[in-house]
């Protein structure tokens, strides 16, 4: 009876030579980019877009606990299974035919150095011994498995509007703040759909008016991108280096790009901070008549909030939506979606719900540090007269410091009844994306399925985005401590 062979993949790490069975092997690849996970275990370098999926990318020299060096994990060799995962190698050798009767498994284990686990040894054609790496039991090692592998639920990403409401957050409206030629506006946060970096260049449409800058592709259909400084009647300007953003918005069914010179904030205002239009200025006939609202907020600031219906002659309607047509008909079922802040720490992307947000903005030049306070908090701020709490989110992430130039941003979040301000790099955009696009993160660690909730894959932009739970932002030890701090606060009033 012939011996069964069994073709093996030998690689280098480390200096040591390995094999791992080919047939559990989907390819090797090179190393691709990874986004980052926060508070991920030192093996797990990222998560990778591999074919469109999002793949977890492993570190062997890691698993062996060993640091890389530069210049090694040049490749990555997916693994299949039910938990498919990419693991970095420092060299790819050749593949192998090895029979059973080579194959020496019970002594192996007795030649394993400190970290390694092994089902087998086996000598090369050179007589070297090459050492068949137990793959799967490493990273069950490195990673306890957190809960089972599934969509995030509608309920659970849905539970920190719910708790805001509970929170007092029904008697505000959230406005999204930008500027045009050096005025400031806002629009309804319920009048938006998303904010996007402008395109680099956009399809010009023949014999256009003015204001119609061309037209994009996005999301398989075809959308106007007009300038709200011709909207509004003022002067074009200079280009503002790749700040523009456009602004998504939806005017009686149209969906319309508009052209702005930069997104400045995500305000919650109450309810009586909002008024109406002053009648001298609701009967004249410029621009002031596109606004619905205006905004008095704190030290006397004052913004025009904007009414997308009121933009354009019922002419310039009837175009836009024969250009809309032009795209080919949407579908009619109706597709659930959500909205989510995107932010930036490093090079990395992570987001938010935008129910958990209370409000986007600058941040403050003060802030009071707080004596004996837990290492994630970097002090308190004095915003609008309540005492909020401020984390470094860097620092909660474990990550470098900022040694940017450019001003850093505040991100207040309501969780679980707590009001928190968080401190990132930037603020990117309001991304809109529907509920069944949500990947579910692999299912690694506890700490993982725990932080991140899902995965937004942007494969066509290139992008991994990060949804994070704002429920699960700080530990409960961490909660704890807030709470401590906010009774010692109202101890001392």
């Amino acid at each position: 009876m012939a011996e069964r062979e069994r073709p093996y993949l030998t690689f280098v790490s480390t200096g040591r030579r390995y094999a791992f069975p080919a047939d559990e092997i989907v390819e090797v690849i090179r190393t691709p980019a990874a986004a980052r996970v926060p508070l991920a275990p030192p093996a797990l370098m990222g998560l990778a877009n591999y074919r469109g999926e999002i793949l977890p990318l492993v570190s062997l020299r890691r698993l062996l606990g060993v640091e890389p060096t530069t210049g090694t994990g040049a490749r990555a060799i997916v693994l299949g299974g039910g938990a498919p995962a990419a693991l970095v190698v420092d060299i790819v050798e050749s593949l192998v035919s090895v029979s059973d009767a080579r194959v020496a498994s019970a002594q192996a284990q007795l030649t394993a150095e400190p970290g390694e686990r092994l089902a087998g040894a086996f000598h090369s054609a050179a007589r070297e011994t090459v050492k068949i790496l137990d793959i799967r039991a490493l990273l069950s090692d490195a990673f306890a498995h957190g809960r089972e592998r599934r969509r995030p639920s509608t309920a659970r990403l849905a539970k920190a509007s719910a708790t805001r409401a509970r929170g007092g957050g029904s008697d505000t409206e959230k406005l999204i703040a930008f500027e045009v030629a050096g005025q400031d506006y806002a629009l309804s946060l319920s009048d938006v759909e998303e904010i996007l970096p402008a395109p680099y260049f956009a399809t010009p449409i023949p014999r256009a008016e003015t204001l119609v800058m061309g037209v994009i592709n996005h999301r398989d259909q075809l959308l106007p991108l007009l300038s709200l400084r011709g909207l509004l009647g003022l002067a074009h300007g200079a280009s503002l280096e790749g700040r523009e953003k456009v602004i998504v918005a939806r005017v009686r069914g149209v969906r319309v790009g508009l052209i702005v010179d930069r997104a400045r904030e995500i305000i919650s205002a109450e309810r009586e901070s909002l008024e109406d239009v002053p009648a001298v200025l609701a009967a004249r006939s410029g621009g002031e008549t596109r606004l619905k609202a205006i905004y008095r907020g704190e030290g006397g600031r004052i913004l025009g909030v904007l009414s997308p219906e009121r933009f354009f002659a019922e002419d310039v309607m009837k175009r836009l939506d024969t250009l809309s047509a032009g795209a080919g008909a949407a579908s009619t079922a109706p597709i659930r979606e959500r909205q989510f802040v995107v932010f930036q720490l490093g090079g990395d992307e992570f987001a938010l719900p935008v129910e958990a947000v209370d409000e986007v903005g600058r941040l403050p030049d003060k802030i009071a540090p707080v004596p004996k306070a837990p290492a994630f908090l970097e002090g308190m701020v004095n915003l609008r007269g309540e005492l909020l709490p401020v984390i470094d989110q860097r620092r909660r992430f474990e990550m470098p410091r900022y040694e940017g130039a450019k001003e850093r941003r505040l991100i207040v979040v309501r969780t679980d009844g707590r009001r928190a301000g968080l401190i990132v790099d930037a603020v990117s955009e309001v991304r809109r994306c529907a509920e069944d696009a949500i990947e579910p993160p692999p299912d690694l660690t506890s700490e993982l399925s725990r932080l991140v909730r899902g995965v937004l894959n942007l494969t066509t932009l290139g992008r991994i985005v990060m949804l994070l739970d704002p429920l699960e932002l700080l530990t409960q030890a961490e909660r704890g401590s807030l709470d401590a701090l906010a009774r010692e606060k109202l101890a001392l009033e």
